[in-house]
């Protein structure tokens, strides 16, 4: 049984002609007694409900600082490895950029050649036929032109020799 302090302030205790009774200040105290028990009681398991509180709290403090330290260190590496990579896809761009100006130099180079190899075969065919024609017209000219004999007497030349 719990005495508050207002009804401390309120007990009235019978009195006697030398005092009060006896009986009934010992059972007052013995209520009082217990009752500051109690609350001593409460007192010491609230301190140490507290400490363990506020233990708990300064190691939930310690994990959310351990957490808080993780989740940076996590974006600065995100960050570093994200920048590698913008920098490892920029030189991948850039070296496939080069190896195509190089195709496409070689490209041109090689059209050039070709180019350079028809025009040279053109030439060559102007000149085979600007021959073939010269060949032509003098095996016709000496055809039309020449002395019929020397082809007769080719031909008598092989009719006397069976």
């Amino acid at each position: 049984m719990s005495i508050t302090p207002v009804e401390i302030r309120h007990v009235e205790l019978d009195r006697r002609p030398l005092g009060y009774e006896r009986r009934a200040v010992e059972r007052l105290l013995e209520e009082i007694a217990a009752s500051f028990e109690d609350v001593w009681r409460e007192r010491a398991d609230l301190r140490d409900e507290i400490e363990r509180l506020e233990s708990e709290l300064h190691r939930q403090r310690e994990i959310e600082e351990a957490l808080r330290s993780t989740l940076l260190s996590a974006e600065r590496m995100a960050d570093e490895l994200r920048a590698r990579a913008h920098r490892e896809a920029d030189l991948i761009v850039e070296e496939a950029r080069a190896r195509a100006r190089e195709i496409a130099g070689s490209a041109e180079a090689e059209q050039e050649r070709v180019h350079a190899e028809i025009r040279r075969l053109r030439a060559l065919e102007a000149d085979v036929r600007a021959e073939y024609r010269a060949f032509l017209a003098s095996a016709l000219e000496r055809l039309e032109g020449g002395p019929t004999g020397g082809l007769e007497e080719s031909g008598r030349d092989r009719h006397q020799a069976a």
